[in-house]
């Protein structure tokens, strides 16, 4: 078979290393083979391909550097800073867990969201490696083989392409070569700690759009994103608009949306997604677009509204299923939140986070030898630790449920073991402790729980009470305030606090 042929078919099969390996031995006999140095330049890229549509990771520059506040203290409803300004519809943090961030928990893990533990450094330097996409390369009826340049020539031993030997000038003439050598620029070559890829990629973009006389959208799209990696948003945002006005694409309009949401401008997102949906009607990501930033400023009625045109659209879409039915489990309404979660099931999609759920529903549901088959193949499916301290978490729970509380503090106590960062498990194993009577155990295991996770306001509001009871009043009152900030609402913490007050009063 044409050894050609045969790279590209490993290509469309999206068997890369093959098709790069076989590219590699065609350059070595013929070294100024375009066909071949394209072909390889394509399966390397497709290698380490990230769509970035979804796929969107706050790095330490993000967190620490970021200088695009627009308001200091914004209007309720209008910012992603403040998730707790709006609770329309949403259950209360009582009912429903939050993120470090103040936002409910969603039915699924979608990127940069919950991976990780979130604010740590770890997750602050993970490079997402995910999403990878195939599309076929142009081909004619007969092969030519076209000769390129010198800059081409690669030695074994060192990279692919020779960024300083690059004739960016010369390149951006060939549209063809101009597109391959900016896709493997902008996705092999870059590095966390040098960003001298990203401006060649800008470089060669900006050439290749002045050639194509400004009229080619798909290099202003390219333009925009690489000012988007470098956090030049107003610049990245002129590019995809000038981009939308030649030629209105989907990609477009999620890459746009995505440089108001870095701006903290949701309501700009919201009103951009459905100018997006008059022109495609109907489209997944939009509606999905959408309800994601309903779901992260904690209008849960809204997003399910959205949520579910997205599953008419495409009945078998993950993501709202499981968030439709995250939402009905924590609406108090397990049987039909029972219906979404089966659905994966029934696709052959089974993890560990899928069958948590239904067991959870069917403890509701009071099925007890039900639940603990499925919280046992849950476990046997863990793929790493902290699915499995999730697992001991849950059956921790099931165990307080059926009133063995030996049971519980053991699977609490397994669930330290695989993650000794779960909060949850801390608060929950000081609450055992405290019904045993051991007051100073209980009160560690609670600061060391506020300290992993000062959102939540349970650690707080137990190590609130467990000091009134012993008589230490001022930090009672000062763990009660904390508990008060991560959950205005609570009664039972106001009602400490006015205690509290009260004796101060009488001293």
């Amino acid at each position: 078979m044409e050894p050609l042929f045969l790279a590209w078919s490993y290509f469309r099969r999206r068997k890369f290393q093959l098709c790069a390996d076989l590219c590699t031995q065609m350059l070595e006999k013929s070294p100024y083979d375009q066909a071949a140095w394209i072909l390889k330049a394509r399966a390397l890229t497709e290698m380490v391909y990230v769509d970035e549509i979804d796929v969107d990771q706050e790095g330490i520059a993000e967190m620490i550097l970021d200088e695009n506040a627009i308001a200091q203290v914004p209007r309720p409803g209008t910012s992603l800073k403040l998730p707790g300004t709006n609770q329309t519809g949403g259950p209360s943090p009582a009912i429903r867990p939050i993120t470090q961030a103040g936002r409910p928990i969603t039915g699924f893990l979608r990127p940069s969201t919950q991976s990780g533990r979130p604010g740590t450094m770890e997750q602050a330097i993970r490079t997402p490696r995910t999403a990878y996409t195939a599309r076929p390369i142009t081909s004619s009826s007969g092969r030519f083989v076209r000769l390129g340049t010198a800059s081409m020539l690669t030695s074994p031993d060192g990279p692919f392409i020779n960024l300083s030997r690059l004739n960016l000038t010369k390149y951006a003439q060939k549209p063809k070569l101009a597109k391959v050598s900016f896709q493997f620029v902008l996705y092999m070559e870059n590095t966390v700690d040098n960003f001298r890829e990203y401006y060649e990629a800008l470089d060669l973009a900006a050439l290749s759009t002045e050639h194509s006389q400004y009229k080619d959208w798909w290099w202003k799209v390219q333009i925009g994103k690489c000012y988007y990696r470098l956090g030049m948003y107003r610049e990245a945002e002129k590019q995809f608009k000038s981009a939308l006005k030649q030629q209105e694409m989907v990609d477009t309009f999620l890459y746009l949306a995505k440089v108001y949401t870095s701006l903290d401008q949701p309501v700009t997102a919201l009103n951009l997604f459905k100018q997006g949906l008059d022109k495609f009607p109907g489209e997944v990501t939009l509606l999905c677009g959408i309800a994601r930033i309903y779901e992260e400023m904690n209008n849960i009625s809204s997003a399910s509204e959205y949520y579910k045109e997205v599953l008419k659209q495409d009945n078998t879409h993950m993501e709202a299923i499981a968030c439709i039915g995250s939402n009905h489990f924590y609406s108090d309404q397990p049987e039909v939140a029972l219906r979404f979660y089966s659905r994966p099931q029934q696709m052959g999609f089974l993890s560990c986070s899928a069958l948590q759920q239904p067991g959870a529903l069917l403890l509701l549901a009071q099925q007890y030898d039900m639940t603990l088959t499925s919280f046992e193949r849950a476990l046997s499916l863990a793929e790493n630790e902290e699915e499995t301290a999730d697992v001991w978490y849950n059956l921790g729970h099931i165990a307080v449920g059926v009133g063995d509380t030996s049971l519980a503090h053991q699977c609490f106590r397994l669930a330290l073991v695989n993650n000794n960062h779960h909060a949850e498990a801390y608060n929950n194993l000081a609450v055992l402790e405290m019904r045993k009577g051991h007051v100073e155990q209980a009160r560690a295991l609670l600061q060391t729980a506020s300290s992993l996770a000062p959102h939540l306001y349970e650690p707080h509001f137990n190590f609130a009470t467990i000091s009134d009871k012993i008589g230490d009043l001022q930090r009672s009152y000062v763990a009660a305030r904390k508990s008060e900030a991560a959950f205005p609402d609570h009664v039972d913490t106001q009602h400490l606090i006015k205690q509290l007050k009260q004796h101060f009063a009488m001293l």
